[in-house]
């Protein structure tokens, strides 16, 4: 299957690696004057095809591509990004190691850190390695349908392809860890145990108790995004897991939620007695908010980092000002700035955005979605 997107002419990346390192140096006071670096690199260019990031470069590259990410609420804090460079690595082994490394620098025993590891990029003469797994942490889903999944459904292709390959599973649990799916340079996808000491994992409780711990819910505390391609300058590295911490609503009002994932909205509405023969009701309104409650609650109790979504679309605005304040305008994609419950009651909702291009980006490479899915993975 194809991994990498249509390669860039050597004049489209110099196009692209003339606007970063003005940026960086017009960004960065110490860098002084662009043009020996410029000159540096399109000599590399002409001669290799490519060129290589100063670490420094790599460093706030990997901050500009969160500052630019239009689908990102957290932005306020980009410039705090942790960058972990492990441009060196390419084998499947040693790239899945960095990964659970980063994983256990990242929890930094609840108090979540942003993070990103960028491993080998793309060159003229080989691909870059790839990550398949969506994310470094994924639970287990068995199962062909939403209605008889045990676990996340969304992660049941998945699941099923690594069965076939050899996965023993998990205990049947609908929170098993999935293992991490890599595929180095020249080499074939390989799965690799996730170690339980590389995941931190919260109860979900309630506030008001009534028994909800006996669900024997959980949720993982670091969403580390692995299946995007980090794209600098022109230049892509297609393995850059990166995280920030959780808001809330990714957990409560989507993750375990949505109907082609955990769908425990019916669940939550009996246990709070709602009458769920009509939508008239609010019956799915007043479950949400409770799953919510305690997404929340539990969080805080463990001493684990996460936002509520209030708190964090005044956050987003005040990043466009400080943005702003700075002549830098702000991209953003309205339908996921906006929080999934209580939209119109967060400052978010009322205004309009532009969903702005950038060179320098996290994006979805073609066929990240099946490969996520684990299609062709057999």
């Amino acid at each position: 299957m194809e991994i990498l997107q249509q390669r860039s002419t050597t004049a489209q990346v110099w196009q692209a690696a003339e606007e970063f390192i003005r940026l960086f140096h017009r960004e960065n006071a110490g860098a002084g004057d662009p043009r020996a670096r410029l000159a540096a690199v399109r000599a590399e260019l002409a001669d290799t095809g490519t060129y290589v990031h100063t670490p420094a470069e790599l460093v706030h590259g990997a901050r500009v591509a969160w500052r630019n990410s239009n689908r990102c609420i957290g932005r306020l804090y980009w410039n705090s990004l942790r960058v972990r460079d492990r441009r060196g690595l390419t084998d499947a082994d040693a790239i899945a190691a960095e990964c659970f490394d980063h994983l256990r620098e990242a929890t930094n025993g609840g108090r979540v850190r942003p993070t990103i590891t960028v491993f080998a990029p793309e060159t003229p003469d080989r691909p870059g390695p790839v990550i398949w797994s969506e994310q470094l942490v994924r639970y287990a889903g068995y199962g062909d349908h939403p209605s008889i999944t045990v676990g996340d459904a969304r992660n049941a292709p998945l699941t099923e392809a690594l069965l076939q390959l050899g996965w023993s599973g998990g205990a049947g649990t609908p929170f098993d860890l999935l293992p991490l799916v890599v595929q180095g340079v020249d080499d074939k996808p390989r799965w690799f145990d996730t170690p339980a000491d590389a995941v931190l994992e919260v109860p979900i409780d309630h506030p008001d108790g009534d028994g909800w711990a006996d669900w024997g819910l959980r949720w993982h505390a670091v969403p580390a995004i692995s299946n995007m391609c980090l794209e600098i300058g022109g230049i892509h590295y297609p393995a850059a897991p990166f995280n920030g911490w959780y808001m809330g609503t990714e957990i409560g009002a989507r993750n375990l939620a949505d109907t082609d994932r955990y769908n425990l909205l019916p669940a939550v509405a009996r246990r709070l007695g709602l009458d769920t023969s009509s939508d008239r009701s609010l019956w799915k309104d007043r479950a949400l908010v409770e799953l919510n409650r305690a997404v929340l609650h539990s969080f805080d109790r463990a001493g684990v980092t996460i936002a509520d979504h209030h708190s964090e679309s005044r956050r987003f605005l005040s990043h466009m000002e400080r943005e702003e304040r700075k002549g830098r305008e702000v991209g953003a994609d309205w339908s996921w700035i906006v929080p999934p419950i209580s939209g119109s009651a967060t400052p978010v909702f009322h205004r309009t955005y532009e969903d702005r291009p950038s060179n320098t980006a996290y994006v979805h490479h073609s066929g990240a979605r099946e490969r996520a899915q684990g299609r062709d993975l057999v």
